[in-house]
């Protein structure tokens, strides 16, 4: 049997359709808009420091606690440090990065290393993270009275200053420029990542190498467990700090004691230098998100703690110790709501 429907109620019928289908899509179309995900890329360094496990470790947090409900993540990569770090961000091919606060200082004025760059104004800083710890390591047979000023009697020899456009090279030429030497033409400096350091002072391949980073240092815990009392962490004097900050420009490294017992066969404490690293952000990146990412990572603590020890002085109190930017809108609110005193060069409105 055949149903005859008139013309005129078909047309009503097929044009309910369209609507209700239309009508759909833009709801749909809408709530994709509003749950619309931010996927950040958050730079780190090299796997054998600091910086690539709590960088893991900030991502794992905000996929847990960020994603499921706010669609808001961090997906952290390696890099060569602070210097590429400090071009990923400008670049937007990150949007996050943990910057060293030297490079930082760099970056934001145009100077030092980075003074063939257009001065950072568009980074922001979200909040100070640990310190990093100055690790000189050499072989004992090196040591002379135990303080960096050795280094002067290692000339010609191989040492590894650490990677190309890092951190860890952009603070040892400064710390060694600062004791009066030229790194270049004393030392024949070479440029490795922490662990293929590691690997070149078990081999012998070179006498020392430069591996700042939190304490304990996995390349020192390892070279200290192969090599024993051939090795030596190098104290820094506290005319020699003054030196440094000299040629930094700033008071930018302070006293850091590693105690005994830190690293295997380590009788006595290291009494070294350190300076804060942070955690750096474009500033066009969205406020909710920074302030999400900020409140989150001060709320889990612990979480970050558990990961790697260098965090444990992380607290609200030393949030904006050293930075050298001034708060993305969005860190700036939630310390604000924490009841935080925020110096007027680190406010950004």
């Amino acid at each position: 049997m055949i149903i005859r429907v008139p013309a005129r109620s078909l047309c009503r019928r097929v044009l309910f359709y369209l609507v209700s289908i239309t009508v759909a899509v833009f709801a749909i179309a809408g709530t994709a808009r509003s749950d619309e995900e931010q996927a950040y890329i958050l730079a780190t360094a090299t796997t054998g420091g600091t910086y690539y496990p709590v960088g893991v470790a900030l991502a794992t947090l905000t996929k847990v606690k960020l994603q499921p409900e706010r669609n808001i993540s961090l997906t952290a990569v390696t890099s060569a440090g602070s210097g590429e770090n400090v071009r990923l961000l400008r670049e937007n091919q990150a949007q996050f990065a943990i910057i060293q606060g030297l490079f930082g200082a760099w970056a934001w004025s145009g100077t030092g290393a980075l003074a063939d760059q257009e001065p950072a104004t568009d980074l922001r800083s979200v909040s100070a993270l640990w310190r990093n710890v100055e690790h000189f390591t050499v072989l004992s047979e090196y040591v002379a009275d135990g303080t960096i000023s050795d280094m002067a009697g290692m000339a010609g020899r191989r040492f590894a200053i650490g990677a190309h456009d890092s951190g860890a090279a952009g603070s040892g030429r400064t710390i060694l420029a600062g004791l009066g030497m030229d790194p270049d033409a004393v030392l024949e400096l070479v440029h490795l990542d922490y662990g293929a350091s590691v690997d070149a002072l078990l081999d012998g391949t070179i006498v020392g190498m430069n591996t700042p980073t939190g304490v304990p240092s996995p390349p020192v815990t390892r070279a200290a467990a192969a090599l024993g009392d051939r090795i030596r962490v190098l104290d820094v004097t506290d005319a020699e700090l003054a030196q440094v900050n000299a040629r930094a420009g700033a008071e930018l490294w302070s006293r850091h004691v590693i105690p005994a017992g830190t690293y295997p066969g380590q009788a006595a404490e290291i009494r070294t230098i350190a300076q804060p690293n942070f955690l750096a952000v474009r500033d066009d990146v969205d406020a909710d998100a920074v302030y999400e990412i900020t409140r989150t990572m001060y709320e889990n603590l612990g979480f970050l703690q558990a990961i790697h020890p260098s965090t444990n002085d992380m607290n609200l109190d030393h949030a904006l110790a050293g930075l050298p930017f001034p708060l993305h809108p969005g860190a700036l609110r939630y310390y604000r709501e924490q009841g935080l005193t925020v110096p007027p060069h680190l406010s950004a409105d």
